[in-house]
Protein backbone atom coordinates (compact mmCIF):
# COMPACT_ATOMS: atom_id res chain seq x y z
CA UNK A 1 0.00 0.00 0.00
CA UNK A 2 1.05 3.46 -0.72
CA UNK A 3 2.45 6.16 1.71
CA UNK A 4 0.25 9.02 2.00
CA UNK A 5 1.94 12.57 1.82
CA UNK A 6 1.14 16.03 0.47
CA UNK A 7 3.71 16.61 -2.45
CA UNK A 8 6.65 14.57 -3.98
CA UNK A 9 9.01 16.70 -5.66
CA UNK A 10 11.09 14.51 -8.20
CA UNK A 11 14.59 16.02 -9.20
CA UNK A 12 16.40 17.85 -6.54
CA UNK A 13 18.33 20.68 -8.55
CA UNK A 14 17.70 24.11 -7.41
CA UNK A 15 14.34 24.36 -8.67
CA UNK A 16 13.09 21.20 -6.78
CA UNK A 17 15.00 21.97 -3.98
CA UNK A 18 13.81 25.52 -3.43
CA UNK A 19 10.32 23.76 -3.91
CA UNK A 20 10.48 21.10 -1.50
CA UNK A 21 11.99 22.76 1.43
CA UNK A 22 9.62 25.99 1.17
CA UNK A 23 6.32 23.39 1.30
CA UNK A 24 7.72 21.31 4.02
CA UNK A 25 8.51 24.59 5.51
CA UNK A 26 4.55 25.94 4.50
CA UNK A 27 3.98 22.17 7.34
CA UNK A 28 3.19 20.22 4.35
CA UNK A 29 4.52 16.46 4.52
CA UNK A 30 6.78 16.31 1.47
CA UNK A 31 9.10 13.78 0.14
CA UNK A 32 11.92 15.20 -2.40
CA UNK A 33 13.27 12.24 -4.41
CA UNK A 34 16.99 12.79 -6.65
CA UNK A 35 19.40 9.69 -8.12
CA UNK A 36 22.36 12.49 -8.58
CA UNK A 37 23.63 15.81 -6.46
CA UNK A 38 21.22 17.62 -4.16
CA UNK A 39 21.02 21.22 -5.57
CA UNK A 40 21.67 19.99 -9.20
CA UNK A 41 24.06 20.84 -12.00
CA UNK A 42 24.46 24.47 -11.25
CA UNK A 43 26.42 24.49 -8.05
CA UNK A 44 28.64 21.97 -8.80
CA UNK A 45 28.84 21.65 -12.32
CA UNK A 46 27.70 24.97 -13.57
CA UNK A 47 27.02 28.51 -12.39
CA UNK A 48 29.13 28.74 -9.14
CA UNK A 49 32.09 27.11 -10.01
CA UNK A 50 32.54 27.80 -13.47
CA UNK A 51 32.22 31.37 -12.17
CA UNK A 52 34.85 30.68 -9.59
CA UNK A 53 37.06 30.21 -13.32
CA UNK A 54 36.09 32.87 -14.77
CA UNK A 55 36.84 35.42 -12.17
CA UNK A 56 40.81 33.64 -12.36
CA UNK A 57 41.16 34.51 -16.01
CA UNK A 58 39.71 37.65 -15.58
CA UNK A 59 41.88 38.63 -12.99
CA UNK A 60 44.92 37.48 -15.24
CA UNK A 61 43.53 39.70 -18.50
CA UNK A 62 43.20 42.23 -15.86
CA UNK A 63 46.52 41.67 -14.68
CA UNK A 64 47.60 41.78 -18.24
CA UNK A 65 46.11 45.41 -18.72
CA UNK A 66 48.43 47.18 -16.40
CA UNK A 67 50.80 48.19 -19.14
CA UNK A 68 50.22 52.02 -20.36
CA UNK A 69 47.66 52.55 -17.64
CA UNK A 70 49.32 51.87 -14.38
CA UNK A 71 52.55 50.72 -14.91
CA UNK A 72 54.07 46.87 -15.60
CA UNK A 73 53.06 43.60 -14.64
CA UNK A 74 53.44 40.03 -15.15
CA UNK A 75 51.56 36.90 -14.53
CA UNK A 76 51.97 33.11 -14.23
CA UNK A 77 49.08 31.07 -14.77
CA UNK A 78 48.52 28.74 -12.08
CA UNK A 79 45.35 26.38 -12.46
CA UNK A 80 46.12 24.35 -8.90
CA UNK A 81 44.69 27.52 -6.92
CA UNK A 82 41.77 27.57 -8.82
CA UNK A 83 41.09 23.50 -9.05
CA UNK A 84 41.53 23.97 -5.15
CA UNK A 85 38.85 26.63 -4.46
CA UNK A 86 36.34 24.52 -6.58
CA UNK A 87 36.69 21.56 -5.10
CA UNK A 88 36.91 23.35 -1.33
CA UNK A 89 34.57 26.15 -1.31
CA UNK A 90 32.32 25.36 -4.62
CA UNK A 91 31.52 21.88 -4.61
CA UNK A 92 33.04 19.66 -1.40
CA UNK A 93 34.99 17.53 -3.87
CA UNK A 94 31.36 16.71 -5.20
CA UNK A 95 29.92 15.53 -2.27
CA UNK A 96 26.26 17.33 -1.50
CA UNK A 97 25.80 15.93 2.21
CA UNK A 98 25.37 19.78 3.29
CA UNK A 99 22.77 19.88 0.62
CA UNK A 100 20.85 17.34 2.02
CA UNK A 101 20.88 17.67 5.75
CA UNK A 102 19.74 21.67 4.93
CA UNK A 103 16.65 20.01 3.30
CA UNK A 104 16.31 17.69 5.71
CA UNK A 105 16.24 19.69 8.44
CA UNK A 106 13.42 21.74 7.07
CA UNK A 107 11.46 18.67 6.96
CA UNK A 108 11.64 17.11 3.78
CA UNK A 109 12.03 13.37 3.69
CA UNK A 110 14.91 12.34 1.17
CA UNK A 111 15.35 9.66 -0.97
CA UNK A 112 18.14 9.12 -2.87
CA UNK A 113 17.27 7.45 -6.15
CA UNK A 114 15.21 8.04 -9.01
CA UNK A 115 11.43 8.66 -8.86
CA UNK A 116 8.97 7.05 -11.34
CA UNK A 117 5.78 7.73 -11.61
CA UNK A 118 3.31 5.26 -11.38
CA UNK A 119 0.07 6.96 -11.75
CA UNK A 120 -2.23 9.86 -11.13
CA UNK A 121 -0.29 11.36 -7.87
CA UNK A 122 1.59 8.33 -6.85
CA UNK A 123 5.35 7.78 -7.49
CA UNK A 124 7.96 5.00 -6.86
CA UNK A 125 11.22 6.12 -5.01
CA UNK A 126 13.08 3.27 -3.62
CA UNK A 127 11.32 0.37 -2.06
CA UNK A 128 8.43 2.76 -1.11
CA UNK A 129 5.13 4.19 -3.46
CA UNK A 130 4.32 6.89 -2.29
CA UNK A 131 0.16 9.13 -2.78
CA UNK A 132 0.85 12.50 -3.09
CA UNK A 133 -2.34 14.14 -2.11
CA UNK A 134 -1.65 17.59 -3.71
CA UNK A 135 0.28 16.40 -7.07
CA UNK A 136 3.98 15.84 -7.92
CA UNK A 137 6.33 18.36 -9.07
CA UNK A 138 8.56 17.33 -12.07
CA UNK A 139 12.12 19.12 -11.98
CA UNK A 140 14.40 16.79 -13.42
CA UNK A 141 16.33 19.41 -15.63
CA UNK A 142 18.58 18.27 -18.35
CA UNK A 143 21.72 16.39 -19.43
CA UNK A 144 24.28 17.74 -21.90
CA UNK A 145 23.43 16.38 -25.58
CA UNK A 146 25.86 14.13 -27.43
CA UNK A 147 25.75 14.85 -31.38
CA UNK A 148 25.94 11.48 -33.05
CA UNK A 149 29.08 12.36 -34.74
CA UNK A 150 30.39 9.61 -36.02
CA UNK A 151 33.43 7.77 -33.85
CA UNK A 152 32.47 10.45 -31.08
CA UNK A 153 30.88 7.81 -28.77
CA UNK A 154 33.35 5.73 -26.65
CA UNK A 155 36.02 8.59 -26.45
CA UNK A 156 37.11 10.47 -23.09
CA UNK A 157 35.19 13.63 -24.62
CA UNK A 158 34.78 15.89 -22.02
CA UNK A 159 31.38 18.10 -21.53
CA UNK A 160 31.01 21.08 -19.08
CA UNK A 161 31.16 18.18 -16.03
CA UNK A 162 34.69 17.21 -16.66
CA UNK A 163 36.02 20.81 -18.06
CA UNK A 164 35.08 21.87 -14.51
CA UNK A 165 36.46 18.86 -12.23
CA UNK A 166 39.70 19.21 -14.08
CA UNK A 167 42.60 19.51 -11.52
CA UNK A 168 45.28 19.79 -14.89
CA UNK A 169 44.97 21.40 -17.57
CA UNK A 170 45.42 20.29 -21.22
CA UNK A 171 48.07 21.95 -23.74
CA UNK A 172 45.27 21.84 -26.57
CA UNK A 173 41.53 22.03 -26.38
CA UNK A 174 39.01 21.52 -29.13
CA UNK A 175 35.54 23.04 -28.19
CA UNK A 176 32.57 21.39 -30.24
CA UNK A 177 29.66 23.71 -29.85
CA UNK A 178 29.84 28.06 -29.51
CA UNK A 179 26.98 28.87 -27.24
CA UNK A 180 27.30 30.48 -23.63
CA UNK A 181 29.00 27.78 -21.73
CA UNK A 182 31.54 27.00 -24.48
CA UNK A 183 32.67 30.46 -25.19
CA UNK A 184 32.89 30.65 -21.25
CA UNK A 185 34.85 27.74 -20.43
CA UNK A 186 36.65 28.30 -23.65
CA UNK A 187 38.09 32.11 -22.53
CA UNK A 188 38.75 30.46 -18.90
CA UNK A 189 40.90 27.99 -20.59
CA UNK A 190 42.63 30.05 -22.94
CA UNK A 191 43.45 32.60 -20.27
CA UNK A 192 45.37 29.76 -18.32
CA UNK A 193 47.58 28.98 -21.66
CA UNK A 194 45.54 26.32 -23.39
CA UNK A 195 45.80 26.57 -27.18
CA UNK A 196 41.55 26.15 -27.79
CA UNK A 197 39.67 26.47 -31.37
CA UNK A 198 36.27 26.49 -31.27
CA UNK A 199 33.83 24.86 -33.92
CA UNK A 200 30.72 26.00 -34.25
CA UNK A 201 27.75 24.52 -36.76
CA UNK A 202 25.97 28.25 -37.47
CA UNK A 203 28.22 30.88 -39.11
CA UNK A 204 28.15 32.69 -35.42
CA UNK A 205 28.48 32.36 -31.78
CA UNK A 206 26.17 32.40 -29.67
CA UNK A 207 23.66 32.26 -32.24
CA UNK A 208 20.22 33.01 -30.89
CA UNK A 209 21.68 36.59 -29.26
CA UNK A 210 22.22 39.94 -31.04
CA UNK A 211 24.69 39.90 -34.27
CA UNK A 212 26.38 42.27 -31.90
CA UNK A 213 26.78 40.50 -29.56
CA UNK A 214 28.38 37.78 -31.42
CA UNK A 215 30.91 39.89 -33.04
CA UNK A 216 31.85 40.85 -29.95
CA UNK A 217 32.72 38.06 -27.95
CA UNK A 218 34.62 36.37 -31.26
CA UNK A 219 36.48 39.10 -31.08
CA UNK A 220 37.15 39.28 -27.74
CA UNK A 221 38.17 35.63 -27.16
CA UNK A 222 40.30 35.93 -30.56
CA UNK A 223 42.79 38.77 -28.48
CA UNK A 224 42.89 35.63 -25.76
CA UNK A 225 44.46 33.54 -28.64
CA UNK A 226 41.36 31.54 -29.47
CA UNK A 227 40.80 30.08 -33.10
CA UNK A 228 37.17 29.71 -34.66
CA UNK A 229 35.83 27.89 -36.78
CA UNK A 230 32.55 29.07 -37.75
CA UNK A 231 29.76 27.25 -40.15
CA UNK A 232 31.86 24.24 -39.88
CA UNK A 233 29.99 20.60 -39.19
CA UNK A 234 31.64 17.99 -37.63
CA UNK A 235 31.60 14.54 -39.40
CA UNK A 236 33.48 12.34 -37.48
CA UNK A 237 36.29 11.77 -34.33
CA UNK A 238 39.09 9.64 -34.22
CA UNK A 239 40.94 9.18 -30.90
CA UNK A 240 44.55 7.77 -30.71
CA UNK A 241 45.01 7.57 -26.98
CA UNK A 242 46.57 11.18 -26.94
CA UNK A 243 44.80 13.28 -29.25
CA UNK A 244 41.10 13.77 -30.63
CA UNK A 245 40.90 14.52 -34.48
CA UNK A 246 37.75 16.04 -35.29
CA UNK A 247 37.17 16.27 -39.23
CA UNK A 248 34.48 18.52 -40.71
CA UNK A 249 32.39 18.57 -43.40
CA UNK A 250 35.01 20.22 -45.83
CA UNK A 251 37.43 17.89 -45.28
CA UNK A 252 39.39 19.82 -43.20
CA UNK A 253 40.74 19.05 -39.56
CA UNK A 254 41.14 20.01 -36.10
CA UNK A 255 42.95 18.15 -33.29
CA UNK A 256 43.37 18.49 -29.82
CA UNK A 257 44.31 16.59 -26.53
CA UNK A 258 41.02 17.23 -25.36
CA UNK A 259 37.43 17.48 -26.79
CA UNK A 260 34.88 19.63 -24.63
CA UNK A 261 31.58 18.65 -25.99
CA UNK A 262 29.35 21.76 -25.27
CA UNK A 263 26.77 21.83 -27.80
CA UNK A 264 23.56 22.12 -25.88
CA UNK A 265 21.49 20.40 -22.99
CA UNK A 266 18.33 18.11 -23.06
CA UNK A 267 15.44 17.02 -21.05
CA UNK A 268 16.06 13.72 -19.88
CA UNK A 269 11.96 12.64 -19.08
CA UNK A 270 11.88 8.84 -20.59
CA UNK A 271 11.27 6.37 -17.95
CA UNK A 272 9.56 9.41 -15.94
CA UNK A 273 6.38 7.27 -16.07
CA UNK A 274 4.58 10.37 -17.68
CA UNK A 275 2.77 8.21 -20.07
CA UNK A 276 0.61 7.23 -16.67
CA UNK A 277 -0.40 10.94 -15.97
CA UNK A 278 -1.57 11.76 -20.29
CA UNK A 279 1.85 13.68 -21.07
CA UNK A 280 4.23 12.83 -23.78
CA UNK A 281 7.02 11.07 -22.71
CA UNK A 282 8.88 11.18 -25.83
CA UNK A 283 8.46 14.96 -25.99
CA UNK A 284 11.10 17.87 -26.26
CA UNK A 285 9.90 19.34 -23.30
CA UNK A 286 6.93 19.07 -20.58
CA UNK A 287 4.03 22.27 -21.15
CA UNK A 288 3.16 24.14 -18.90
CA UNK A 289 0.53 26.93 -17.80
CA UNK A 290 1.10 29.93 -16.51
CA UNK A 291 0.91 28.32 -13.23
CA UNK A 292 3.35 26.29 -14.56
CA UNK A 293 0.95 23.35 -14.29
CA UNK A 294 1.49 20.21 -16.62
CA UNK A 295 -2.13 18.52 -15.77
CA UNK A 296 -4.07 17.74 -13.23
CA UNK A 297 -2.03 17.47 -9.80
CA UNK A 298 1.07 17.92 -11.72
CA UNK A 299 3.50 20.63 -11.67
CA UNK A 300 6.90 21.10 -13.55
CA UNK A 301 9.16 23.55 -13.21
CA UNK A 302 13.28 24.70 -14.48
CA UNK A 303 14.72 23.22 -17.77
CA UNK A 304 12.48 20.62 -17.99
CA UNK A 305 9.65 23.33 -18.89
CA UNK A 306 11.73 24.02 -21.97
CA UNK A 307 11.45 27.68 -20.89
CA UNK A 308 14.78 28.17 -20.62
CA UNK A 309 18.24 26.63 -19.07
CA UNK A 310 18.34 29.30 -16.63
CA UNK A 311 19.04 28.86 -12.89
CA UNK A 312 17.07 32.00 -11.92
CA UNK A 313 14.36 30.42 -14.49
CA UNK A 314 14.13 27.54 -12.01
CA UNK A 315 14.20 29.64 -9.16
CA UNK A 316 11.28 31.56 -10.11
CA UNK A 317 9.00 28.71 -11.58
CA UNK A 318 9.33 27.00 -8.15
CA UNK A 319 7.82 30.31 -6.56
CA UNK A 320 4.98 30.28 -8.89
CA UNK A 321 4.66 26.12 -8.17
CA UNK A 322 5.19 26.60 -4.55
CA UNK A 323 2.35 29.56 -3.92
CA UNK A 324 -0.15 27.83 -6.61
CA UNK A 325 -0.03 24.82 -4.53
CA UNK A 326 -0.18 26.47 -0.90
CA UNK A 327 -3.64 28.03 -2.38
CA UNK A 328 -1.89 31.19 -1.94
CA UNK A 329 -4.36 34.39 -2.48
CA UNK A 330 -2.60 36.49 -5.42
CA UNK A 331 -0.57 34.04 -6.24
CA UNK A 332 1.86 34.94 -9.19
CA UNK A 333 1.28 33.71 -12.95
CA UNK A 334 4.53 33.02 -15.03
CA UNK A 335 5.52 35.58 -17.50
CA UNK A 336 9.00 35.15 -19.44
CA UNK A 337 8.75 38.62 -21.88
CA UNK A 338 11.32 39.45 -20.06
CA UNK A 339 13.81 36.66 -19.36
CA UNK A 340 17.84 38.14 -18.26
CA UNK A 341 20.43 35.89 -19.10
CA UNK A 342 23.93 37.03 -18.96
CA UNK A 343 27.20 35.14 -20.93
CA UNK A 344 29.96 35.62 -18.55
CA UNK A 345 32.82 36.34 -21.52
CA UNK A 346 34.95 39.03 -20.74
CA UNK A 347 33.37 41.28 -21.74
CA UNK A 348 30.31 40.33 -20.20
CA UNK A 349 27.07 39.99 -22.56
CA UNK A 350 23.62 40.57 -20.17
CA UNK A 351 19.89 40.61 -22.45
CA UNK A 352 16.90 40.42 -21.65
CA UNK A 353 13.21 39.66 -24.05
CA UNK A 354 13.59 39.69 -27.44
CA UNK A 355 16.45 40.18 -29.93
CA UNK A 356 15.77 42.63 -33.23
CA UNK A 357 15.44 39.87 -34.73
CA UNK A 358 13.13 37.76 -32.64
CA UNK A 359 10.88 41.50 -32.38
CA UNK A 360 10.95 41.38 -36.15
CA UNK A 361 9.99 37.93 -36.70
CA UNK A 362 7.24 38.48 -34.17
CA UNK A 363 5.48 41.06 -37.11
CA UNK A 364 6.08 44.29 -34.17
CA UNK A 365 7.42 47.21 -35.58
CA UNK A 366 10.32 47.78 -34.29
CA UNK A 367 13.32 50.52 -33.58
CA UNK A 368 16.42 50.07 -32.30
CA UNK A 369 19.30 52.14 -30.48
CA UNK A 370 22.34 51.24 -29.58
CA UNK A 371 25.81 52.93 -28.10
CA UNK A 372 29.13 51.94 -28.33
CA UNK A 373 30.41 51.55 -24.45
CA UNK A 374 33.88 53.00 -25.10
CA UNK A 375 32.35 56.13 -26.44
CA UNK A 376 30.73 57.09 -22.88
CA UNK A 377 32.76 58.83 -19.94
CA UNK A 378 32.72 55.66 -18.13
CA UNK A 379 33.91 53.75 -21.02
CA UNK A 380 36.70 55.92 -21.66
CA UNK A 381 38.24 56.44 -17.98
CA UNK A 382 38.00 52.59 -17.97
CA UNK A 383 40.57 52.02 -21.54
CA UNK A 384 42.08 48.82 -20.91
CA UNK A 385 39.03 46.11 -21.53
CA UNK A 386 35.93 48.30 -22.13
CA UNK A 387 34.71 47.03 -25.03
CA UNK A 388 30.99 46.77 -25.22
CA UNK A 389 27.61 48.38 -26.36
CA UNK A 390 24.23 48.92 -25.36
CA UNK A 391 21.53 47.94 -27.62
CA UNK A 392 17.56 48.92 -27.18
CA UNK A 393 14.89 47.34 -29.03
CA UNK A 394 11.49 49.23 -28.98
CA UNK A 395 7.98 48.03 -30.16
CA UNK A 396 7.11 51.39 -31.67
CA UNK A 397 3.67 50.81 -31.63
CA UNK A 398 3.32 50.94 -27.65
CA UNK A 399 6.65 52.78 -27.17
CA UNK A 400 8.06 50.30 -24.57
CA UNK A 401 10.81 48.16 -24.90
CA UNK A 402 10.69 44.56 -25.83
CA UNK A 403 14.24 43.90 -25.60
CA UNK A 404 17.62 44.92 -24.90
CA UNK A 405 21.25 43.54 -24.59
CA UNK A 406 23.89 45.60 -22.35
CA UNK A 407 27.66 44.14 -23.02
CA UNK A 408 30.50 45.43 -21.23
CA UNK A 409 33.03 44.95 -18.15
CA UNK A 410 30.03 44.99 -16.11
CA UNK A 411 27.45 44.29 -18.65
CA UNK A 412 25.30 41.46 -16.83
CA UNK A 413 24.58 44.65 -13.64
CA UNK A 414 23.62 46.67 -16.10
CA UNK A 415 21.13 44.47 -17.84
CA UNK A 416 19.33 44.95 -14.58
CA UNK A 417 18.16 48.38 -15.22
CA UNK A 418 17.16 47.14 -18.68
CA UNK A 419 15.34 43.85 -17.13
CA UNK A 420 12.89 46.79 -15.02
CA UNK A 421 12.24 48.55 -17.88
CA UNK A 422 11.26 45.29 -20.11
CA UNK A 423 9.71 43.73 -17.47
CA UNK A 424 7.18 46.62 -16.32
CA UNK A 425 6.61 48.05 -20.32
CA UNK A 426 8.40 51.54 -18.71
CA UNK A 427 7.33 54.06 -21.59
CA UNK A 428 10.48 54.96 -23.64
CA UNK A 429 9.43 58.80 -22.69
CA UNK A 430 9.59 58.09 -19.29
CA UNK A 431 12.88 56.57 -19.43
CA UNK A 432 14.41 58.99 -21.89
CA UNK A 433 13.36 61.49 -18.50
CA UNK A 434 15.29 59.48 -15.89
CA UNK A 435 18.64 60.68 -14.17
CA UNK A 436 21.28 58.62 -15.33
CA UNK A 437 23.99 59.04 -12.73
CA UNK A 438 27.51 60.41 -13.78
CA UNK A 439 30.25 58.23 -14.48
CA UNK A 440 28.72 55.01 -14.55
CA UNK A 441 28.51 52.30 -17.61
CA UNK A 442 24.60 52.58 -17.07
CA UNK A 443 24.39 56.01 -17.95
CA UNK A 444 25.02 54.52 -21.74
CA UNK A 445 21.10 53.58 -21.59
CA UNK A 446 20.27 57.29 -21.87
CA UNK A 447 22.42 57.91 -25.34
CA UNK A 448 21.34 54.73 -26.50
CA UNK A 449 17.38 55.88 -25.62
CA UNK A 450 18.42 59.03 -27.79
CA UNK A 451 17.66 56.98 -30.62
CA UNK A 452 14.04 56.99 -30.16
Amino acid sequence: MAEQVDVVVVGLGVGGEETSGRLAQAGLNVVGVEPRLVGGECPYYGCIPSKMMIRAGNLIAETRRVEGIAGTSTVEPDWAPVAKRIREEATDNWNDQVAVDRLVKKGVTFVRGRGTITGPRTVQAGDTEYEASRGIVIATGTVPVVPPIDGLAGTPYWTNREAIEADTLPATMVVLGGGAIGLELTQVYARFGVDVTVVEGADRVIAMEEPESSELAQAALEKDGVTFRLGAQAKSVRYDGNTFTLTLADGGTVTGEKLLVATGRRVDIKGLGLDKVGLDPDARSIAVDEHVRAGDGIWAIGDVTGVGVFTHNAMYQANVAVLDILGAEGAPVASYHAMPRVTFTDPEIGAVGKTEKQARDEGLDVRTGITQIPASTRGWIHKAGNEGFIKLVMDNERGVLVGATSSGPTGGEVMAALAVAVHAAVPVHSLQQMIYAYPTFHRAIGEALKAF
